[in-house]
């Protein structure tokens, strides 16, 4: 019946950040902002899903942050970031703009990871010129662009409009999650996670998700309802790499087909056997090395003998 907002030990345990400052977006808006690694060394900046927080990238930061500048930032009502009225694709744009103007040198470039709602920020940002000047590559994990609801397979039952109908409803409650029970894992799993997900992963997935404020939970669902990023899929022209697991109820493999097929430069899709919608936690070594490897490839890193 624990309230922690996070694991507290273990690797799903957030670690504590080398430094943290708050970026104002467009409107206003603030936003948590957390940096690991050191200074100096390449840049990764991870934007988080829908309902979670800069803890969902635990194992990312971890293991990262080693030998990368790791920028993790709470989505506006997320974590420690107010809630604003202004729920939008655009409001997510403008606050992954403020993010990387407030973390990132003029001109420094970096890999940007989106997972689910994190994606469509970066999708939805891929126009701006923040995100244009410091964007050397992306990973986009278990996401989708537009039709979320209606691809959905959170409802068992045949597609059509009845189980567009009992997705929206069930997606947008307004009901509050409550203490992580074994009941909340359980239907936590279903939803959201591959059938051979580890305990420590579903508890950690979790407390994360049933600490997001149920207003903001549902603010964010009627946006996602509506979204509609194709025309940012096709401006996303940097390289990027897609991954989804072939377990997604919410955003299913069918979402990062249509997004490998419209990208600009894509260059490779990867789908995991078993695995569900939260990616960087049931698959960190997978994404992690992702990460890394597009860092390698994208990122020129100029040594202080040579600069």
């Amino acid at each position: 019946m624990s309230r922690l907002l996070h694991a507290d030990s273990g690797p799903y345990a957030p670690p504590a950040p080398a430094r943290e400052l708050t970026a104002v977006s467009a409107d206003g808006a603030r936003l948590h902002v957390e940096v690991h690694g050191p200074e100096g060394a390449p840049a990764v900046v991870l934007a988080h899903g829908w309902t979670c927080s800069t803890a969902f990238w635990a194992a990312q930061i971890r293991d990262l942050a080693a030998d990368h500048r790791v920028i993790a930032y709470d989505q506006r009502g997320h974590g420690r970031s107010p809630a604003s009225p202004a729920c939008s694709a655009d409001a997510l744009a403008d606050d992954l703009e403020a993010v990387l103007e407030a973390t990132l040198a003029p001109g420094e470039e970096a890999v940007i990871a989106g997972h689910s709602m994190g994606g469509m920020t970066v999708m939805a940002a891929s126009g701006r010129a923040a995100f244009r000047a410091h964007a050397a590559a992306v990973l986009l994990c278990s996401t989708g662009s537009s039709q979320l609801v209606a691809a959905s397979t959170v409802v068992p039952m045949r597609a059509g409009r009845v189980r567009t109908w009992l997705t929206r409803r069930i997606l947008g409650s307004r009901a509050p999650l409550g203490p992580v029970t074994p009941l909340a894992r359980r239907i936590l799993k279903y939803g959201t996670m591959g059938p051979a997900s580890a305990p420590d992963m579903i508890d950690a997935c979790a407390r994360i998700v049933h600490a997001c404020p149920r207003t903001v939970r549902h603010s964010w669902s009627q946006v996602l309802d509506l979204l509609d990023l194709d025309h940012g899929v096709r401006a996303l022209d940097v390289p990027t790499v897609v991954i989804v697991g072939t377990a997604d109820r919410l955003t299913p493999p069918v979402q990062s087909r249509a997004l490998a097929a419209a990208l600009p430069h894509c260059t490779g899709v990867v789908e995991l056997p078993g695995i569900g919608h939260m990616t960087p936690v049931e698959a960190p070594e997978l994404v992690n090395g992702t990460v890394r490897d597009l860092v390698r490839t994208h990122i020129q890193v100029v040594s202080e003998e040579s600069a």
